[in-house]
């Protein structure tokens, strides 16, 4: 009874130096992870790229490459903004970033189509954007094949073929593809999902290293010790436990806006999400405070606790696999909380598999945690002893 009644004390404390004393522990606790969610969801709300300008040179000027062309327009990723008289200024245009592909339909292109002598239409698409390049040289692929196939199916019929006959001709093989558990293939539902716990988990962090931090500079530690009747475990514990609650309301409440209003794809129960939200909300705060006993100085914990996070969004896997990373960064990738969390996610709540599936990765959130067992008493020894350089 004495130590909780000492942590309850401790947590009315922080409380106030949250509420009252440091408007900056409401600012990134709560607004800007809020700004962050809207701004993510709402950036990637279409869920896909779409009228991605394209560009047209038509040397033919048929009723066939007019045909090529609007529907080309007419997909849902690209849109042909320009037409251009030369290939030289479609490529200059290009390269002024003004578009992002061209089709080129050369002279004659019409008349070898229908007389069977195989003509060749050309598309050029940049890859200095990745997303756009692709999904650019996708439609241009795709309509590419439609126009020789609506060729090659009204020669057929010319010749007396069967429809099915025409079918299998075109198409000898069958494609029946599904995309698992993101049928839409939206960015904004493998995109938001890692990112904005990225940065929720950068916020968590900074702030419980930045909260030692504090104690040390403006030497208040000694103090906030003293109510513990100096155990570090019961002032800690005191210390993060309304960070804890903050962070877990708002991580929530992030759940509840992606699944329930944005209607996010998950297979996983409500169970699985409020258990990967306390392991996220726990881990970043244990990995902070690991931070700053490793280094007992605001500057440095918070350096490190912001190195960490941000290099955690490029290894923990959602934008590049982390199969496809070289040996060594596979390794790496092991030592980052969000890296874990990513793939608890993937598989107990996107996918809705048992939690025992991704043991590991729940174990080490848990190891994250406890992290600052290891370095209690160096915490304590620079509270007490330790003299702030700024």
């Amino acid at each position: 009874m004495k130590h909780i009644r000492q942590i309850g004390i401790i947590a009315l404390r922080e409380l106030n130096i949250i509420l009252r004393k440091n408007p900056i522990y409401g600012f990134c606790m709560v607004v800007f992870p809020l700004m962050t969610m809207f701004f993510f969801t709402t950036m990637l709300n279409e869920g896909l790229p779409q009228d991605l300008p394209i560009g047209v040179v038509d040397m033919d000027d048929s009723s066939t490459s007019r045909g090529l062309i609007r529907n080309l327009d007419a997909m849902q990723s690209s849109h042909v903004k320009y037409r251009f008289p030369s290939v030289t200024e479609a490529r200059c245009a290009m390269q002024e970033n003004k578009i992002y592909a061209y089709l080129y339909i050369p002279e004659g292109t019409a008349e070898k189509l229908l007389s069977g002598r195989q003509p060749k239409i050309s598309y050029y698409y940049t890859m200095t954007c990745m997303t756009a390049g692709s999904m650019a040289m996708k439609d241009l692929k795709t309509i590419s094949t439609l126009g020789s196939a609506a060729v090659g199916q009204a020669i057929l019929s010319a010749k007396g073929a069967t429809p099915g006959q025409i079918k299998a001709a075109l198409q000898p093989v069958t494609i029946d593809a599904h995309q698992i558990a993101n049928p839409e293939g939206s960015y904004n539902v493998y995109l938001t999902t890692a990112l904005v716990p990225g940065i929720m988990m950068l916020f968590m962090s900074l702030l419980s290293a930045y909260s030692l931090g504090m104690e040390l500079k403006f030497d208040t530690g000694k103090e906030w010790l003293a109510k513990a009747d100096g155990n570090i475990v019961v002032a800690i514990i005191g210390k993060y436990l309304v960070h804890t609650l903050v962070f877990l309301l708002v991580v929530v409440f992030f759940q509840y806006y992606i699944y329930h209003v944005l209607h996010f794809p998950r297979l996983g129960g409500v169970w699985s999400i409020m258990r990967l939200c306390l392991l996220q909300v726990i881990a970043s705060l244990g990995f902070g405070v690991f931070a700053f006993g490793l280094m007992p100085s605001l500057r440095m914990s918070m350096s490190i606790c912001s190195l960490w996070s941000v290099l955690s969004i490029s290894m923990c896997g959602s934008a590049f696999p982390v199969m496809s990373m070289d040996p060594p960064l596979q390794s790496m990738s092991w030592l980052f909380p969000l890296r874990h969390y990513f793939m608890l996610y993937q598989v107990t709540v996107f996918n809705g598999y048992p939690v025992v599936d991704a043991w590991f990765h729940l174990v080490a959130l848990v190891g994250f945690t406890l992290l600052p067992w290891f370095i209690l008493r160096k915490v304590k020894n620079a509270i007490l002893h330790y003299v702030y350089i700024p």
